[in-house]
């Protein structure tokens, strides 16, 4: 199949008049200029199928389903809206919880549905737990750590933990040798805290600037994030978790170690209205989810598009830009060596960008 775009974006660069050859999924050839006979037009830029790091629901539904119609529910409301890879997000619950969705999940990561498992929890902190049940959350404790990889048989893929926790260090570095994503957040520490985690192998921030404290005072955990370029820092622009201006400002100073992601709730790509977060009760009100219980927030109603669309009409951010934050980084952070750009051999993930109408088309072989 031959797919002819007017503009692409490819090495990181924005070129003009582009057609890609694809077979079986692949990418075949990648060229310049216009193909005689194309089979497809698009009236676009081709950019690669987006990858979303953090993502928990969609469609109405949860990735801690019961069902496996309705964990295939969210898969597919999110490839809907362009998010061609993801992780499997799940929020804070009893350990036993945790191991029977993990059971679940499995067998998608083995078919290559999902890219793996997130758990967002339970090692996080009290004081900035955020949408989680604090009822819920413990300390890391590596026996247990050990008992949930043997489980998941590589299907866990990042892990959040708070790194001043008892036995925080211990289990990242374990993590980390192990070859799972460890991600810093939900967390109350400071400087100290953020370093000790980064250095016994912490590669992310959960979406940063929430679920942690904003302030960027020397010593501060904020701080440390903002100096170390060892980290990738997860951003969610929903204007909601942190003003547009805000994320403009963040992006600048730390670009290149941007990763864009919907922190999705169930209510992504549905509607308003009464939903849960484990067995906490949310309103969605306006497209902003928040806890019943304290106003605060609780996760996103963002797909992919629509944090595209924003980095670009927002945020001011060239499309080149907007490719590498929303596939790119996060495609070379997860060591995944198949996706995230336009090249031969990679993924035939493609999307069809049009700026005149602010709309991302998924293409289908």
């Amino acid at each position: 199949m031959i797919i002819q775009a007017h503009s692409a974006v490819i090495a990181g660069a924005l070129v003009g008049d582009t057609w890609v050859e694809i077979s079986a999924d692949l990418i075949r050839s990648v060229n310049k200029g216009v193909h005689s006979s194309p089979d497809q037009i698009i009236d676009g830029t081709l950019i690669p199928g987006f990858i979303d790091i953090h993502c928990h629901g969609g469609g109405g539904k949860y990735f801690s389903s019961p069902t496996d119609g309705e964990i295939h529910s969210v898969i597919q409301t999110h490839r809907g809206h362009g998010t061609t890879s993801l992780l499997a997000s799940l929020v804070s619950e009893p350990i036993e919880t945790l191991k029977e969705q993990i059971v679940r999940l499995k067998p998608l990561y083995e078919s290559g549905q999902i890219l793996g498992i997130h758990l967002e929890g339970p090692y996080l902190s009290h004081a900035r737990c955020g949408a989680h049940d604090p009822q819920l959350l413990v300390t890391p404790d590596l026996a247990e750590i050990k008992e949930l990889l043997e489980l998941a048989d590589g299907a866990i893929k990042m892990i959040t933990i708070a790194p001043e926790l008892p036995g925080a260090i211990e289990a990242i570095k374990y993590l980390s040798a192990a070859g799972v994503t460890v991600a810093i957040g939900h967390s109350d520490g400071a400087f100290v805290d953020a370093a000790a985690g980064t250095n016994a192998g912490a590669r992310v921030v959960t979406h940063f600037m929430n679920g942690m404290n904003k302030s960027l005072t020397e010593g501060s955990f904020a701080s440390f994030v903002v100096a170390d370029e060892r980290l990738s820092v997860e951003l969610i622009i929903d204007g909601h978790h942190i003003p547009f201006a805000t994320a403009r400002e963040i992006y600048t100073a730390l670009g290149p170690r941007i990763i864009f992601v919907t922190d999705a709730m169930a209510a992504a790509g549905s509607s308003d209205g009464s939903y849960t977060i484990g067995k906490l009760p949310v309103v969605v009100k306006d497209g902003v989810a928040r806890l019943e219980s304290n106003n605060a927030l609780a996760g996103s109603v963002l797909t992919m598009d629509a944090v595209f669309i924003h980095a670009v009409n927002s945020l001011g951010l060239s499309v080149k830009e907007a490719v590498a934050a929303t596939s790119t980084r996060a495609a070379k952070r997860l060591g995944l060596k198949d996706r995230g750009e336009i090249a031969v051999g990679m993924r035939a993930d493609l999307l069809s960008y049009n700026a005149s109408t602010s709309s991302i088309t998924l293409i289908s072989e």
